[in-house]
């Protein structure tokens, strides 16, 4: 049984995760025990990979919905 199998806090976070704690962040509603966890089993690389992807899909969802919208009032 390896190390990571007996104390399952010092495994790394998984994709499911991280993922909910990027988007609790960028709701502003990441509660300080999942903080205090991403600090101290996640890596920075991988949440600001996450963190630019889900703000450039962010912002491509926006510009869809805008042009969405002026397409239909303009019809």
């Amino acid at each position: 049984m390896s190390n990571q199998d007996k104390n399952p806090e010092q495994s790394p976070l998984t994709l499911r995760e991280m993922l909910q704690s990027v988007l609790a962040a960028a709701l502003g509603v990441q509660s300080g025990k999942n903080r205090s966890r991403d600090f101290s089993r996640g890596k920075p690389s991988h949440f600001i990979l996450l963190g630019v992807f889900f703000t450039a899909l962010f912002v491509v969802v926006l510009l869809g919905a805008v042009k969405l919208i002026l397409h239909l009032a303009t019809g």
